[in-house]
């Protein structure tokens, strides 16, 4: 984005504000400036007039012209084509250094004499206006012969060019720049005057007719003008738009890219007369697109797509006489969808477009009329169509607690609000506290809070918020996802420890197979299973790890101990998760030490397992009729049955193809570790006594347990079966061998009373119809 102090002070008052503050307050504010440099006429460099012109006698591209300085009349050979007698030209006099290092002086050229040189806008150090010298008019202020060139304003200039991000389509105009640089300097912007209709002059009424769709995602505005004579623009906006890189031949073209590069608002202009075909008045179709563009067209011909491009054949040219002038916004988020869309793209026209062009038309167009009105020989039409009717603007609500928290520093309130408003906000303030800010249609990067702050942020200056050490604060994550999360990891690396795979399947299995197991069928039926074999979701993993077992038995597995944790579903469709072991084949591999001939895996062994995975537990009997009748219990934890195991029913083995197996499923989200807590420990040796018990082979063991634990026996540290035996000589009764330990934590204990306590636990049991054998 190019700018000149000049052009930028007919926009906000910056005369006492020299270029390197300019260009620092624009960096503040988040407008990067890529250069910045005075852009000076030479000194000896005045204005003349050609008041003679004649062919040299001796070249013909040359002429000699008599100019006159004010002082003097010189005598001036020149081989510009477009000099000519009464033009005022910009004089080089003698002694006058050019940037490009030229010296002028005296010369004789073809034998003629000459005194001094008419420049061209690039010889001056200028963009280039026209082929040949600078034709200068009254654009650039009262014209004096004689009076030094560099003492008029526009050739004493400084220019400034802008590297904007893309979300800054608001500043790609000298308007958008001026309106930020006036909140951050503190400084109003200058009052424009409305363009002043004139009393006699035609309606576009009587040229031009609107029919409009209802909710377009664009706004329009039409005027008119009529050219009598042929364009020529000032030489004010030649030469502006020469710097910033924008000068066409198209003299129509160049007045809307001045008041586009001045305002920001987009213009089109239309041909009347290559639209008119045999009407005298034309009527523009507004139609909303598929993607929410908007479509121009005339007589069914299409004209344009709304910040995207306009058709060739409706543009003007130099044969043109009446203008159909078109201010348009559009919503940058449609023109984003719509482009793809069209092979055709005007990309000058999409790039500002697709940023945010400036969505109020009536300040460009009044500009755009101000700058033809200044031409002779044009009638421009009066009133205008219009179609202004468009969404409301985004309201974002905050309060002035989160503006400081997100900043980090507290900012006076009136000095927010105050930001704020400069910069186009509308504040709506509530009971609560809270503030509804009115979001500019010329701001849409403005999307919520943050964006917000960041306004603030750039106005006041990041040099002036306050620097804090950075605190580096992270949430507490440790919640019960992440802890169960753990307390599975930890169990499956128990396992693999205890020699166990991790098996995985798919979270659906074969219904029939699962009938054996005798759960619940599932609520749910699935309509289009993957397969037969795997039509329902699984009730339990047990199924899918006995067919893996049974698939390493058939491949010669002699040991195999799996397990998997995943989904199950239960009769009202609710997902538990759970996890599974099986333990099949041998209890270890063959060896020195068992003689080659190792036995099979029993139910003592798969416990240890199961002990060495989950932590101490109880079991309590159970009834699943694909378990061994005799070798099954439910598993309990803490007082609370989390699952079961047991040995495989041997029709389910043999059908399997397994050998000996051992199976146990567990609910994860009952089986809970409790906290590990330290208990004191005693430092006087532990006495240890074993009772043998005569019991009938149906009697519970649980029944024994309880009726111990219920002496609460201070001196009791523990107790465990520790052998089960039986012969014919006991008959129907078991003999059952109990270890019990007795420790004191304040002396070592003596036999008394030890016995003491073995008399009160004989005494117990005796109550449940046992004896000592």
């Amino acid at each position: 984005m190019i700018i000149t102090r000049t052009w930028l002070s007919e926009w906000v008052n910056i005369d006492d504000k020299n270029l390197e503050l300019l260009v620092k307050t624009l960096n503040s504010i988040g407008l990067e400036v890529d250069k910045a440099y005075s852009l000076k006429a030479p000194n000896n460099v005045v204005v003349g007039l050609v008041v003679e012109k004649e062919k040299h006698e001796n070249a013909e591209k040359l002429s000699v012209c008599k100019v006159d300085i004010g002082t003097e009349i010189l005598q001036i050979v020149c081989g510009a084509a477009n000099v000519a007698q009464n033009q005022f030209v910009a004089v080089a006099l003698n002694g006058a250094k050019m940037p490009n290092g030229l010296e002028i002086k005296k010369a004789k050229l073809r034998g003629v004499e000459s005194n001094g040189m008419l420049c061209s806008s690039v010889e001056l150090g200028f963009g280039k206006t026209n082929e040949g010298i600078l034709v200068l008019d009254e654009s650039m202020g009262e014209l004096e012969l004689g009076r030094k060139l560099n003492s008029y304003n526009i050739f004493n200039d400084e220019l400034i060019e802008i590297e904007l991000t893309p979300n800054r389509g608001d500043c790609l105009s000298v308007y958008g720049v001026a309106r930020d640089l006036a909140v951050a300097l503190e400084l109003d912007l200058n009052e424009k005057k409305n363009f002043k209709e004139s009393e006699n002059a035609l309606g576009i009424g009587r040229i031009l007719r609107l029919g409009v769709t209802r909710d377009l995602n664009s706004l329009l505005m039409y005027r008119a003008f009529e050219l009598k004579e042929k364009l020529h623009n000032k030489l004010l906006i030649n030469l502006r738009l020469a710097q910033a890189e924008l000068l066409s031949q198209n003299p129509i073209e160049n007045l809307l890219n001045y008041a586009t590069h001045s305002t920001g608002v987009l213009f089109n202009a239309y041909d009347f007369d290559k639209l008119k075909k045999n009407n005298d008045e034309l009527n523009f179709t507004l139609d909303k697109e598929e993607q929410g563009e908007s479509k121009i067209s005339c007589q069914e011909e299409l004209l344009s797509i709304s910040g995207i491009y306009q058709n060739a054949n409706s543009k003007c040219d130099e044969k043109t006489k009446i203008v159909i002038l078109e201010a348009h916004y559009t919503d940058p988020s449609v023109i984003a969808q719509s482009k793809g869309k069209y092979k055709e793209v005007d990309e000058k026209t999409f790039y500002r477009s697709f940023r945010g062009s400036e969505p109020k038309l009536g300040v460009g167009m009044d500009f755009l009329l101000q700058q033809i009105a200044t031409i002779q020989d044009i009638m421009i039409y009066s009133s205008s169509q219009q179609v202004l009717d468009y969404k409301k603007e985004q309201i974002i609500t905050i309060s002035i607690e989160t503006i400081n928290n997100t900043i980090g520093q507290n900012i006076d309130k009136d000095e927010i609000l105050k930001i704020l408003k400069k910069l186009g906000f509308e504040l709506l303030l509530s009971n609560d506290g809270l503030i509804n800010i009115k979001v500019p249609l010329h701001r849409s990067d403005i999307k919520n809070i943050f964006d917000i702050c960041e306004e603030i942020v750039r106005i006041i200056g990041i040099d002036n918020i306050i620097s804090k050490g950075l605190e580096f604060v992270e949430k507490n994550h440790l919640n019960q996802s992440y802890k169960d999360y753990k307390e599975l990891l930890n169990l499956r690396q128990n396992a693999v420890n205890s020699g166990y795979f991790e098996s995985l399947h798919y979270v659906l299995d074969n219904e029939k197979e699962l009938e054996i197991f005798g759960f619940d069928k599932l609520g749910l039926k699935l309509i289009n299973p993957i397969t037969e074999e795997l039509n329902t979701l699984r009730s339990t993993l047990l199924n899918q790890l006995l067919n893996a077992a049974s698939l390493n038995a058939k491949n010669s597995q002699k040991i195999i101990k799996l397990f998997q944790s995943g989904a199950v579903f239960n009769a009202k469709n609710e997902e538990l998760h759970h996890i599974a072991f099986i333990h099949s084949g041998f209890k270890e591999e063959a060896k020195i030490a068992n003689k080659a001939k190792p036995a099979l895996v029993n139910f003592y062994d798969f416990l240890l397992d199961m002990r060495n995975i989950l932590g101490t537990f109880e079991l309590k009997t159970s009834n699943f009729s694909f378990l061994s009748p005799y070798e099954q219990a439910y598993i309990y934890k803490n007082n609370q049955k989390i699952g079961f195991l047991g040995r495989v029913h041997l029709n389910l083995e043999t059908q399997k193809d397994l050998a000996k197996s051992y199976i146990c499923e567990l609910d994860l989200k009952l089986l809970k570790n409790e906290p590990k807590t330290a208990k004191p420990y005693s430092k006087f040796p532990k006495v240890s006594r074993d009772l043998s018990i005569l019991a009938p082979k149906n009697f519970p063991y649980e029944n024994i347990k309880e009726a111990i634990q219920k002496l609460k026996l201070d001196l009791l540290e523990n107790f465990r079966l520790i052998d089960i035996y039986s012969d014919e000589n006991l008959k129907d009764l078991y003999s059952l061998t109990l270890s019990f330990n007795f420790k004191s934590f304040e002396k070592t204990l003596e036999d008394k009373e030890v016995n003491l306590c073995l008399d009160t636990i004989l005494k117990a049991l005796e109550e449940l119809g046992l004896k000592l054998r």
